[in-house]
């Protein structure tokens, strides 16, 4: 693979309870170990932070959708492999069998996967519409999911 493209990720999850609910305790306990988590890991280069520093994280404040109750996930890392194994193969992995205690089940895409040339910083509205786009076409070299992936170019 060219070292010159990375891999963007968005993920969004709609949580049963408001974040300072106690329903949602046990995922806020572990947001700040998840991100710290993330920014150590091998392949990781860069994710959306808010500024804010209580309870964390990449997407506990960040609304950009009408509904505040979904929480939005952007970062950027140098492989598929490097992000699927944060993803499924480190202690995040704890966080997504727990999954269902704290997000309930959307009838949208909730993943979706783009290149990018090293660099660049994906927006807010550019994940928004990679979502939107899988949603429409299915996978494609645009927007694609784990079990559909795309080579870069």
């Amino acid at each position: 693979m060219s070292a010159e493209v990375h891999l963007a990720q968005v993920n969004i999850a709609r949580m049963n309870a408001p974040l300072d609910s106690p329903e949602m305790a046990g995922f806020v306990a572990r947001i700040d170990e998840i991100n710290a988590l993330a920014d150590a890991s091998p392949g990781f280069v860069w994710r959306l932070q808010t500024g804010t520093t209580d309870a964390g994280a990449t997407g506990t404040y960040l609304r950009p959708y009408d509904d505040d109750r979904i929480l939005f996930n952007l970062s950027v890392w140098r492989t598929v492999e490097d992000l699927r194994a944060y993803a499924y193969r480190s202690v995040h992995a704890e966080i997504m069998r727990r999954r269902h205690e704290w997000f309930g089940k959307m009838s949208r895409s909730i993943l979706a996967l783009w290149w990018i040339r090293s660099g660049h910083v994906p927006s807010v509205e550019e994940a928004k519409e990679r979502l939107v786009h899988l949603e429409q076409n299915g996978p494609t070299p645009a927007a694609f999911t784990f079990k559909a992936l795309f080579p870069p170019g």
